[in-house]
């Protein structure tokens, strides 16, 4: 009995050992101030911690442990090497997790609340989709290398978060019919608009340089219109025709059972799945799979970069065409269970209408006496179409044109400001990408320094700045904005990590543009915000840019001088110049008050940031 005894001892002794063993395999951190992004409605750090340790027990209160926000909070947690004991109730030194059962009014459908005291950390919210929201704060809470490193103690300051969206729509539109990317590359991307509490993802799906989308009744769509001969290691644009004989060897496309993983995917992180099928235009890979979908003979391939008018457009005068149309659509709607079906509807070139024997016959047959009118006459079919299935349609800008456009048709607007307050005035809602600041193809920094993209700047600040609300829109009217959308064409893009570097940070930037109320930005704020964002990306594997290191000069005359102010977009960014001409280096001047120097004064300009000098010499003549 003795021995047993002392055998129990030891194994006592032995576990706690080797407790101790494994909890010196990590280490302690300590956050000192709190980065989150999106910038809550209301948050306030204070001087107290709470302790974060191998002893923290977590417990959902109303919420079962086996839902779908249970399960995904506490495999994520296990992700970042943190692994609190369930528990059946609330403790010290614990984190309890409700679910409201009495509302909390000033919360709202995604809102939360976030409190952390030096006792405990308590989240609550009114809906499972606040609750996930509050988590994605918590992790943000984190140190920004929790993604790589173990930590078995982490000290939390004291704070109190309320928090919840300007904006119901937060999107992300992904281009995969220029590039196609894999299943797992588009889990990849949910991953990451749901860290940014992003909700709508916007999945362009048909284009003219592919077919991506498994329809049965038209399998060559993808058999044929998914393929096109390989061209990536040419530039965009510049690629060569197809040889005879080549094989179409670049490409992919979706099953069914794709699109049910990724949609069920994304439903577990709050994200509703919206498909784009471009139609009538855009439709060099539907054309090349079925010619008969054409106005005219002419030998449609799927193309290998841009080109311009899109004459590959739908013959809207055929009935095949309509059975082939709707018959997509209804596939469409089968597969993707959310509200909304993205038609596409622009850059339509109607040459071939305007030629077409069938297309004037339709045209006689609609009393049109203009071909415009086929546009109007052709979304009408497809609206009518898509509200039967119990959803509403989406389409871009040139769907104003249509006269006879229902108002529950959204409008996604990335053409300007004036647009915008056109569809709202008529009564549509609207979704703002305007695409001088949230078309991410675009340059973020120097061309010289980065892959090549659509040959047009788009900083990061000019990306946070944006307001998806336009000026000189009523005040009555502001209620039509739904939110905005990044933009994210794929024509330069070849691969997904090419994706991560022009989406991030800007990503980032366009996620609080549309959650973050408006007079909580501040982008001083963000700037050394997102410096903390870029090791915590960085650390859970993502591709980031560091951003642009060209300085931002202001100029103001002063007679015969001229007033220089220097700017920087990365926060903590350093800047030598020189004023005589030679060549800056990290001996010379460095910038720290406005200059005041005589004109045709040549400003050179030399970044250092993190220790190393980043991007190239600037000249700037005064």
């Amino acid at each position: 009995m003795i021995n047993k005894i002392i055998i129990k001892r030891w194994y006592t002794i032995l576990a706690i050992v080797f407790a101790g063993l494994m909890a010196a395999c990590g280490k302690a951190g300590q956050v000192t101030e709190y980065s989150v992004i999106p910038e809550p409605a209301y948050m306030v750090q204070k001087g107290r911690t709470f302790s974060f340790t191998s002893r923290t027990k977590l417990y959902f209160e109303n919420l079962g442990q086996n839902t779908s926000t249970a399960k995904y909070i506490t495999s994520s947690l296990r992700h970042l090497h943190l692994r609190p004991s369930l528990a059946g109730h609330s403790h010290k030194n614990g984190i309890t997790i409700t679910l409201n059962d009495t509302l909390n009014p000033a919360l709202g459908n995604e809102g939360y609340l976030l409190q952390v005291s030096p006792d405990e950390i308590r989240i609550s919210a009114n809906t499972e989709t606040g609750l996930f929201y509050a988590f994605q704060t918590f992790v943000q809470m984190l140190p920004a290398d929790i993604h790589s490193t173990h930590y078995n103690r982490i000290l939390l300051p004291e704070c109190t978060i309320l928090d919840y969206p300007r904006f119901a729509w937060r999107g992300s539109c992904l281009d995969v019919a220029r590039h196609f990317f894999t299943v797992k590359q588009i889990k990849r991307h949910l991953d990451l608009m749901a860290s940014y509490k992003l909700n709508k993802f916007h999945w362009h799906l048909t284009d003219d340089q592919g077919w991506r989308l498994e329809i049965e009744k038209y399998p060559q769509l993808c058999d044929f219109g998914a393929w096109r001969v390989d061209r990536t290691n040419a530039p965009w644009g510049e690629a060569g025709p197809a040889r005879q004989g080549e094989e179409p060897t670049y490409g992919g496309y979706y099953t069914k059972d794709d699109v049910a993983e990724i949609v069920q995917y994304a439903a577990q992180r709050n994200i509703e799945v919206i498909p784009e099928i471009e139609f009538p235009s855009h439709c060099c890979a539907a054309l090349a799979a079925y010619p008969n979908l054409a106005c005219d003979d002419y030998p449609y391939t799927i193309a290998l970069g841009p080109y311009w008018p899109h004459k590959a457009v739908l013959c809207v005068g055929k009935e095949e065409v309509m059975t082939f149309v709707l018959d997509v659509l209804d596939e469409v709607a089968q597969m993707f269970p959310g509200e909304y079906i993205h038609i596409g509807c622009e850059d339509i070139c109607r040459d071939n209408w305007e030629s077409c024997p069938n297309c004037s016959k339709r045209m006689h047959q609609i009393g049109a006496s203009q071909s415009a009118k086929l546009q109007d006459w052709f979304v009408s079919q497809l609206e009518s179409f898509v509200n039967s299935k119990g959803k509403r349609i989406i389409g871009w800008d040139e769907m104003l044109d249509c006269h006879s456009l229902g108002v529950d048709a959204v409008v996604m607007s990335a053409r300007g400001d004036n647009n915008i307050i056109r569809a709202a005035l008529r009564g549509n809602q609207v979704v703002a990408a305007r695409s001088e600041c949230c078309g991410l193809e675009a340059y973020q920094a120097d061309s010289a320094y980065h892959p090549a993209g659509f040959p047009m700047l788009l900083p990061l600040s000019k990306a946070y700045l944006y307001d998806p609300i336009p000026h000189g829109l009523p005040a009555n009217a502001d209620t039509l904005i739904l939110g905005g959308e990044c933009l994210l064409w794929t024509d330069y893009i070849q691969n997904y990590a090419q994706a991560e570097y022009f989406l991030l940070p800007r990503m980032c930037a366009l996620a609080e543009a549309f959650w973050t109320q408006a007079d909580r930005k501040d982008w001083s704020r963000f700037q050394n915000k997102i410096e903390a964002h870029k090791q915590w990306l960085s650390a859970a594997g993502f591709n980031v840019c560091p951003g642009s290191f060209r300085p931002i000069v202001a100029i103001a005359e002063d007679q015969d001088y001229r007033i220089v102010t220097l700017a920087t977009e990365v926060a903590n960014t350093f800047v030598y110049y020189t004023t005589d001409g030679s060549e800056p280096t990290l001996e010379s001047a460095v910038y720290s008050a406005p200059l005041r120097l005589p004109k045709g004064t040549l400003l050179r300009t030399l970044s250092y940031y993190q220790g190393q000098i980043r991007e190239g010499v600037y000249n700037f003549p005064l």
